[in-house]
């Protein structure tokens, strides 16, 4: 058996997302169970690079983990110059991140990445025209499709249980606290749209990609986004207007007259089983997904309520409802997908959700902050490099 090191740069693995997500449950996980087993006797060995702005935060990350001292950086330039550097990853805040991605590609490096890749879609098609001209390997973190509630879904998708899917609904969001009486559970940058913040630009590229990977491309959008809360406080107790939207209401056309309508918002309180649920509904049965778990009811097994305003429901409709099984154990929706890319550069297995897919997700926002701000629906052209 050999052991083979791939060295990853990591930007950005300082932020909530890059350090829980990328780097300790994906990466870390990795080294934990001894590499990634090739299925040919080989076994990939990753070895982070951590690059940032801060470098006691970057040293504080790599005592505290045991990695090297020696490869933390925060001079990105001489690691991309670092012919022993193989894949750039990107977690950076998003305003930072086109700049970072153009310097790897140009210096030869597999590109991983988080989204959205751009701040307008001119850009992140330039990125991925780029990636393959330089003949890089390149893909976006699609992480919401590896989750287990939604590989259900897909199962019964694939499986042809919903007959012809007629609507889609989805509820996406929590409370996040103003930052006043309660520290913030998201950082400022969020709310402000000079800095690359928006629920529109956070949360669209995430819908795109769900709704291309399990009903169909996307067709046309129209949607409406609000700032509900528009005063907030930042890390520093400081407050400040909100300059993004925090909430968004889209109306979306899928491949074969599918509508989907999906709300997402930062200023909505849970009422329901997980904090993001689609609801599918065809002519054959209905399932609902969240993170982990997805119920369905078959047409056979569909009650026949009346509507009698006058007299309370005697319908326990949440117990109609059957689970779908695990069948298998569901690893780190990251870490799975982080595993599919390492393999595509290591061993050029298929591999689908590249730079190019990222720029849809980036179009789709794109589109519905123009359709928010005209009061109209858009249609969303096919992309293509």
């Amino acid at each position: 058996m050999t052991r083979k090191t791939v060295r990853i740069a990591m930007n950005g693995v300082t932020g909530r997302m890059g350090h829980r997500q990328h780097l300790v449950r994906s990466i870390l996980a990795l080294r934990e169970q001894g590499g990634l087993d090739l299925g040919n006797g080989d076994t990939l060995w990753p070895e982070p690079v951590l690059v940032g702005r801060r470098p006691e935060a970057l040293a504080a990350l790599a005592g505290r983990y045991g990695l090297d001292p020696a490869a933390v950086s925060t001079d990105l330039d001489a690691v991309l110059a670092d012919d022993s550097v193989d894949i750039y990853f990107d977690a950076q805040v998003t305003s930072a991140r086109e700049d970072a991605l153009k310097k790897a590609i140009a210096a030869g490096k597999h590109i991983y990445t988080e989204k959205p890749t751009a701040t307008a879609l001119g850009a992140a098609l330039d990125l991925a025209r780029a990636a393959d001209r330089a003949g890089v390997k390149h893909g976006v973190v699609q992480d919401k499709l590896f989750l287990p509630g939604l590989r259900k879904l897909k199962r019964l998708v694939d499986g042809g249980f919903f007959g012809r899917v007629l609507s889609v609904r989805g509820e996406f969001g929590y409370w996040v606290f103003e930052g006043d009486w309660q520290d913030a559970q998201r950082p400022s940058w969020n709310y402000r749209a000079e800095d690359g913040g928006g629920i529109v630009v956070d949360m669209f590229p995430h819908w795109e990609y769900v709704m291309h990977g399990l009903f169909g491309r996307v067709r046309s959008v129209q949607a409406l986004a609000a700032t509900h809360i528009p005063r907030r406080w930042d890390e520093r107790g400081e407050p400040y207007e909100a300059t993004a939207d925090d909430s968004a209401y889209g109306v979306f056309e899928l491949d074969g007259g599918v509508v989907a309508q999906i709300n997402s918002s930062w200023a909505v309180r849970v009422h329901r089983d997980e904090l993001v649920e689609f609801q599918v509904d065809g002519t054959e049965g209905s399932a609902v997904a969240g993170l982990r778990r997805c119920r369905f009811q078959h047409r056979a097994g569909t009650p026949k309520p009346v509507w009698n305003p006058d007299l309370p429901s005697t319908e326990p409709f949440r117990e109609q409802w059957q689970e779908v099984p695990d069948n298998q154990e569901y690893d780190n929706g990251f870490k799975a997908q982080w595993e599919l890319f390492l393999r595509h550069v290591v061993l050029d297995e298929p591999w689908s959700w590249d730079l190019l897919a990222g720029a849809r997700g980036v179009q789709l926002a794109e589109l519905g902050l123009k359709s928010s701000a005209e009061g109209r629906r858009y249609d969303v052209p096919e992309l293509t490099l």
